[in-house]
Protein backbone atom coordinates (compact mmCIF):
# COMPACT_ATOMS: atom_id res chain seq x y z
CA UNK A 1 0.00 0.00 0.00
CA UNK A 2 2.84 2.42 0.79
CA UNK A 3 4.47 1.65 -2.56
CA UNK A 4 1.17 2.19 -4.39
CA UNK A 5 0.64 5.49 -2.56
CA UNK A 6 4.16 6.61 -3.50
CA UNK A 7 3.60 5.99 -7.20
CA UNK A 8 0.15 7.60 -7.02
CA UNK A 9 1.54 10.74 -5.41
CA UNK A 10 4.49 10.81 -7.80
CA UNK A 11 2.15 10.67 -10.77
CA UNK A 12 0.17 13.64 -9.48
CA UNK A 13 3.08 16.05 -9.29
CA UNK A 14 2.50 19.11 -11.40
CA UNK A 15 5.10 20.07 -14.00
CA UNK A 16 7.24 23.18 -13.91
CA UNK A 17 7.72 25.67 -16.72
CA UNK A 18 11.11 27.06 -17.68
CA UNK A 19 10.32 30.12 -19.85
CA UNK A 20 12.61 32.41 -21.81
CA UNK A 21 12.25 35.40 -24.14
CA UNK A 22 14.42 36.25 -27.13
CA UNK A 23 14.76 39.88 -25.98
CA UNK A 24 14.48 41.12 -22.41
CA UNK A 25 14.98 44.71 -23.54
CA UNK A 26 13.67 46.40 -26.68
CA UNK A 27 15.15 49.77 -27.59
CA UNK A 28 12.89 52.17 -29.46
CA UNK A 29 14.91 54.51 -31.67
CA UNK A 30 14.13 56.78 -34.57
CA UNK A 31 12.82 54.69 -37.45
CA UNK A 32 11.66 51.83 -35.20
CA UNK A 33 9.27 49.70 -37.27
CA UNK A 34 8.34 47.09 -34.69
CA UNK A 35 9.88 43.79 -33.74
CA UNK A 36 9.02 40.15 -33.09
CA UNK A 37 9.40 38.40 -29.76
CA UNK A 38 10.18 34.70 -29.54
CA UNK A 39 8.80 33.19 -26.35
CA UNK A 40 10.04 29.67 -25.73
CA UNK A 41 10.81 27.23 -22.95
CA UNK A 42 10.44 23.72 -21.60
CA UNK A 43 7.86 21.70 -19.66
CA UNK A 44 9.64 19.59 -17.07
CA UNK A 45 8.83 17.24 -14.24
CA UNK A 46 9.88 18.57 -10.79
CA UNK A 47 12.73 16.02 -10.87
CA UNK A 48 14.11 17.79 -13.95
CA UNK A 49 13.16 15.26 -16.64
CA UNK A 50 10.53 15.64 -19.37
CA UNK A 51 7.00 15.89 -18.03
CA UNK A 52 5.73 13.06 -20.22
CA UNK A 53 2.07 14.09 -20.50
CA UNK A 54 -0.02 15.94 -23.04
CA UNK A 55 -0.13 19.62 -22.16
CA UNK A 56 -1.58 22.63 -23.92
CA UNK A 57 0.41 25.86 -23.73
CA UNK A 58 -1.06 29.36 -23.67
CA UNK A 59 1.15 32.47 -23.72
CA UNK A 60 -0.28 35.87 -22.74
CA UNK A 61 1.81 38.98 -23.45
CA UNK A 62 0.45 42.10 -21.78
CA UNK A 63 1.72 45.68 -21.96
CA UNK A 64 1.48 48.45 -19.33
CA UNK A 65 -2.08 49.28 -18.31
CA UNK A 66 -3.53 52.74 -18.83
CA UNK A 67 -6.77 54.57 -18.15
CA UNK A 68 -8.66 55.42 -21.31
CA UNK A 69 -11.86 57.20 -22.35
CA UNK A 70 -13.68 55.70 -25.29
CA UNK A 71 -16.18 57.85 -27.19
CA UNK A 72 -18.94 56.59 -29.44
CA UNK A 73 -19.82 58.63 -32.53
CA UNK A 74 -23.13 58.82 -34.34
CA UNK A 75 -24.16 60.59 -37.50
CA UNK A 76 -26.67 63.34 -36.67
CA UNK A 77 -27.94 65.77 -39.33
CA UNK A 78 -25.19 64.64 -41.67
CA UNK A 79 -22.39 65.23 -39.15
CA UNK A 80 -20.46 62.78 -36.96
CA UNK A 81 -20.64 63.83 -33.30
CA UNK A 82 -19.65 62.29 -29.97
CA UNK A 83 -22.72 60.85 -28.25
CA UNK A 84 -21.78 58.44 -25.45
CA UNK A 85 -18.51 57.73 -23.69
CA UNK A 86 -17.11 55.22 -21.22
CA UNK A 87 -13.98 55.26 -19.05
CA UNK A 88 -11.78 52.23 -18.39
CA UNK A 89 -9.48 52.22 -15.40
CA UNK A 90 -6.86 49.65 -16.47
CA UNK A 91 -6.94 48.71 -20.13
CA UNK A 92 -3.68 47.06 -21.25
CA UNK A 93 -1.87 49.09 -23.90
CA UNK A 94 -0.93 45.81 -25.62
CA UNK A 95 -2.51 42.36 -25.32
CA UNK A 96 -1.64 39.25 -27.31
CA UNK A 97 -2.52 35.60 -26.75
CA UNK A 98 -0.98 32.59 -28.47
CA UNK A 99 -2.13 29.03 -27.78
CA UNK A 100 -1.50 25.52 -29.00
CA UNK A 101 -5.23 24.97 -29.67
CA UNK A 102 -8.40 27.10 -29.62
CA UNK A 103 -8.98 28.29 -26.06
CA UNK A 104 -12.55 26.95 -25.92
CA UNK A 105 -11.17 23.45 -26.57
CA UNK A 106 -8.64 23.79 -23.74
CA UNK A 107 -10.53 25.31 -20.79
CA UNK A 108 -14.04 26.31 -19.81
CA UNK A 109 -15.34 29.88 -19.77
CA UNK A 110 -14.72 30.37 -16.05
CA UNK A 111 -11.06 29.33 -16.20
CA UNK A 112 -10.49 31.43 -19.31
CA UNK A 113 -11.95 34.47 -17.54
CA UNK A 114 -9.85 33.95 -14.40
CA UNK A 115 -6.57 33.87 -16.33
CA UNK A 116 -7.66 36.19 -19.20
CA UNK A 117 -6.80 33.58 -21.81
CA UNK A 118 -8.10 35.49 -24.80
CA UNK A 119 -9.73 38.66 -26.05
CA UNK A 120 -13.30 37.59 -25.11
CA UNK A 121 -12.19 37.30 -21.47
CA UNK A 122 -10.09 40.44 -21.19
CA UNK A 123 -10.93 42.37 -18.00
CA UNK A 124 -11.07 46.10 -18.80
CA UNK A 125 -12.33 47.49 -15.44
CA UNK A 126 -14.85 50.21 -16.41
CA UNK A 127 -15.17 53.23 -14.11
CA UNK A 128 -18.52 54.06 -12.53
CA UNK A 129 -21.95 52.48 -12.86
CA UNK A 130 -22.77 51.41 -16.38
CA UNK A 131 -25.41 49.21 -17.98
CA UNK A 132 -24.01 45.70 -18.66
CA UNK A 133 -25.08 45.77 -22.31
CA UNK A 134 -23.56 49.22 -22.81
CA UNK A 135 -20.39 48.09 -21.03
CA UNK A 136 -20.11 45.06 -23.33
CA UNK A 137 -20.62 47.30 -26.38
CA UNK A 138 -17.88 49.73 -25.36
CA UNK A 139 -15.50 46.91 -24.40
CA UNK A 140 -16.08 45.23 -27.76
CA UNK A 141 -15.50 48.56 -29.51
CA UNK A 142 -12.19 49.11 -27.69
CA UNK A 143 -10.98 45.59 -28.50
CA UNK A 144 -11.96 46.01 -32.16
CA UNK A 145 -10.23 49.40 -32.39
CA UNK A 146 -6.98 48.09 -30.94
CA UNK A 147 -7.11 44.95 -33.05
CA UNK A 148 -7.16 47.16 -36.15
CA UNK A 149 -4.19 49.07 -34.72
CA UNK A 150 -2.27 45.81 -34.22
CA UNK A 151 -2.18 46.27 -30.43
CA UNK A 152 -4.56 43.42 -29.55
CA UNK A 153 -4.42 40.03 -31.23
CA UNK A 154 -5.03 36.35 -30.64
CA UNK A 155 -3.49 33.38 -32.46
CA UNK A 156 -5.13 30.08 -31.52
CA UNK A 157 -2.45 28.07 -33.32
CA UNK A 158 0.45 30.31 -32.37
CA UNK A 159 2.23 27.90 -30.00
CA UNK A 160 4.09 24.84 -31.25
CA UNK A 161 4.95 22.08 -28.77
CA UNK A 162 7.72 19.61 -29.60
CA UNK A 163 7.53 16.13 -28.02
CA UNK A 164 5.70 17.60 -25.01
CA UNK A 165 8.94 19.18 -23.81
CA UNK A 166 9.79 22.31 -25.79
CA UNK A 167 7.38 25.04 -26.83
CA UNK A 168 7.70 28.29 -28.74
CA UNK A 169 5.52 31.18 -29.86
CA UNK A 170 6.17 34.31 -31.90
CA UNK A 171 4.37 37.57 -31.12
CA UNK A 172 4.79 40.74 -33.17
CA UNK A 173 5.09 44.13 -31.50
CA UNK A 174 4.09 47.06 -33.75
CA UNK A 175 5.96 50.34 -33.91
CA UNK A 176 3.22 52.09 -31.90
CA UNK A 177 3.78 50.12 -28.66
CA UNK A 178 4.11 52.11 -25.46
CA UNK A 179 7.28 52.02 -23.43
CA UNK A 180 7.26 50.22 -20.09
CA UNK A 181 7.32 46.72 -18.64
CA UNK A 182 5.63 43.93 -20.58
CA UNK A 183 4.76 40.65 -18.85
CA UNK A 184 4.77 37.35 -20.72
CA UNK A 185 2.85 34.73 -18.72
CA UNK A 186 2.95 31.11 -19.86
CA UNK A 187 0.36 28.55 -18.74
CA UNK A 188 0.56 24.76 -18.93
CA UNK A 189 -2.93 23.27 -19.08
CA UNK A 190 -4.18 19.69 -19.01
CA UNK A 191 -7.72 18.33 -18.72
CA UNK A 192 -9.09 21.85 -18.45
CA UNK A 193 -6.91 22.76 -15.47
CA UNK A 194 -4.00 25.18 -15.25
CA UNK A 195 -1.26 23.10 -13.62
CA UNK A 196 1.72 25.44 -13.97
CA UNK A 197 2.50 29.05 -14.87
CA UNK A 198 5.58 31.20 -15.19
CA UNK A 199 6.25 34.87 -15.90
CA UNK A 200 8.96 36.59 -17.94
CA UNK A 201 9.36 40.35 -18.37
CA UNK A 202 10.39 42.53 -21.27
CA UNK A 203 11.38 46.20 -20.98
CA UNK A 204 10.53 48.52 -23.87
CA UNK A 205 12.57 51.71 -23.62
CA UNK A 206 13.17 54.74 -25.77
CA UNK A 207 16.77 55.56 -26.63
CA UNK A 208 18.59 58.53 -28.11
CA UNK A 209 16.78 61.79 -28.89
CA UNK A 210 13.33 60.17 -28.50
CA UNK A 211 14.18 59.25 -24.91
CA UNK A 212 15.32 62.82 -24.16
CA UNK A 213 12.07 64.28 -25.53
CA UNK A 214 9.90 61.78 -23.63
CA UNK A 215 11.80 62.39 -20.39
CA UNK A 216 11.62 66.17 -20.80
CA UNK A 217 7.86 66.01 -21.47
CA UNK A 218 7.37 63.95 -18.31
CA UNK A 219 9.63 65.99 -16.03
CA UNK A 220 8.79 69.47 -17.36
CA UNK A 221 5.29 69.31 -18.86
CA UNK A 222 4.71 73.11 -18.69
CA UNK A 223 7.90 74.04 -20.55
CA UNK A 224 7.38 71.16 -22.99
CA UNK A 225 3.92 72.54 -23.82
CA UNK A 226 5.26 76.09 -24.22
CA UNK A 227 8.05 74.95 -26.54
CA UNK A 228 5.61 72.83 -28.57
CA UNK A 229 3.26 75.84 -28.98
CA UNK A 230 6.15 78.11 -29.92
CA UNK A 231 7.41 75.65 -32.53
CA UNK A 232 3.91 75.33 -33.98
CA UNK A 233 3.55 79.09 -34.29
CA UNK A 234 7.03 79.37 -35.80
CA UNK A 235 6.42 76.63 -38.35
CA UNK A 236 3.09 78.21 -39.28
CA UNK A 237 4.74 81.61 -39.76
CA UNK A 238 7.49 80.10 -41.92
CA UNK A 239 4.94 78.23 -44.03
CA UNK A 240 2.95 81.45 -44.49
CA UNK A 241 6.04 83.37 -45.62
CA UNK A 242 6.99 80.64 -48.08
CA UNK A 243 3.49 80.58 -49.62
CA UNK A 244 3.57 84.40 -49.90
CA UNK A 245 6.73 84.18 -51.99
CA UNK A 246 5.23 81.70 -54.44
Amino acid sequence: MALAAFFALSGQRDPILVPEVSQHEIQVRQGFTGTELLLYGAILDPSGIRAGRDYDIVVVLKGPTQSIRLREKQKIAGMWVNVDSSDFRSAPSFFAVASSRPIREIVDERTAAIYELGLPWLQLSPIGAIDPEEQARFASGLVDLRQREGLYNQDEKGVSVSEQVLYQARIALPSSVLTGTYTAETFAITRGRVVASAVSRVEVRKQGFERFIAQFAEDQPFFYGMIACALSVLMGWIAGRLFALV
